[in-house]
């Protein structure tokens, strides 16, 4: 069960590629939406185009399948931004069958998974897309058991600050776990909308900052 809300400045997509698998990203893309324009539509194209192409066939090798996907995104990121342009990337493939998570994290923010053991780190597993032309990222898989939570936030929920107090504290990622631990939201929907409440509250917005977005996954059956 996926949901997925921002507010702006994020690229986010997912969408079924297959009858067993649910391709899903999130991507801090550097800049506003009305100077990033080309890069933004060049990173769906490239999404949506070459995920079910990759993902589609029923016996594929996931990991291999992620590295083209972030090669081709990579490199259509830096054509159409006429050179470097850093763009921290999130991408997974979500099995249900299997319940099984392959992802790749460039330079992401870390997603947050959530089950019986706590909390884990999907940490990153390359350099952020757009920076060099043959930069590589690896894809491990992780599995998902019934209940677990997965949950993807952009680099302005850690980063938000309080805008009427002094100092530098930010929301972090740290506040994010402690809210994923204590949270008992029963959808995705309501997970996202939960978090982004809490991240526009510390703010000092109660509807969320500009680049606030997030991303979450439930495992249900």
């Amino acid at each position: 069960m996926f949901f997925r809300n921002r507010v702006a400045g994020d690229f986010y997509d997912c969408f079924r590629v297959s009858p067993e698998r649910v391709l899903f990203g999130l991507l801090d893309v550097a800049g506003r939406p009305d100077t990033n324009r080309l890069v933004l539509e060049a990173a769906q194209t490239f999404f949506r185009t070459l995920g079910p192409e990759l993902f589609a066939p029923s016996d594929i090798n996931e990991s291999d399948a992620m590295v083209q996907l972030c090669v081709h995104l990579n490199r259509g990121i830096m054509e159409k931004a006429a050179g470097v342009h850093s763009c921290p990337a999130f991408v997974g493939c979500y099995h249900e069958r299997f319940g099984t998570l392959c992802y790749t994290n460039a330079g992401h923010t870390p997603g947050l998974l959530r089950d019986r053991a706590g909390i884990t780190e999907l940490a990153s597993t390359g350099l952020p897309l757009g920076l060099f032309s043959h930069a590589t990222c690896e894809a491990p898989t992780v599995g998902l058991e019934k209940g677990a939570a997965l949950l993807l936030v952009s680099r302005g929920v850690v980063e938000g600050s309080p805008r009427e107090k002094d100092g530098d504290d930010e929301f972090g990622l740290q506040r994010t776990k402690d809210f994923l631990l204590s949270d008992h939201s029963p959808s995705a929907q309501a997970l996202c909308a939960s978090i982004l409440r809490d991240a526009g509250e510390f703010v000092g917005d109660p509807v969320a900052s500009e680049d606030m977005t997030a991303l979450a996954l439930l495992r249900t059956a």
